[in-house]
């Protein structure tokens, strides 16, 4: 629990930044969310449906962080 509350306490200094990408915090911070969920997950009374949803997003926050951090998408204009 201690390093959850750090971890938080860390993105929200990172998200009072100025020059820091607000979208891709919130994704990776997301990110880091499902994957403590994977980590505790009672495999034994999860259900199909249950581990079907979370690689769905896990797929999607995954195509959704490599978006935000390709250098085309990143141009000023």
């Amino acid at each position: 629990m201690v390093l959850i509350a750090i971890e938080i306490f860390l993105n929200i200094i990172l998200y009072m930044r100025r020059d820091m990408d607000h979208i891709k915090l919130v994704v990776a911070t997301a990110l880091m969310a499902i994957a403590r969920k994977v980590i505790i997950l009672d495999y034994e009374k999860a259900t199909a449906i249950q581990l079907y949803g979370i690689a769905g997003i896990i797929a999607a926050l995954g195509v959704t962080y490599w978006l935000i951090r390709r250098p085309a998408l990143n141009k000023d204009y």
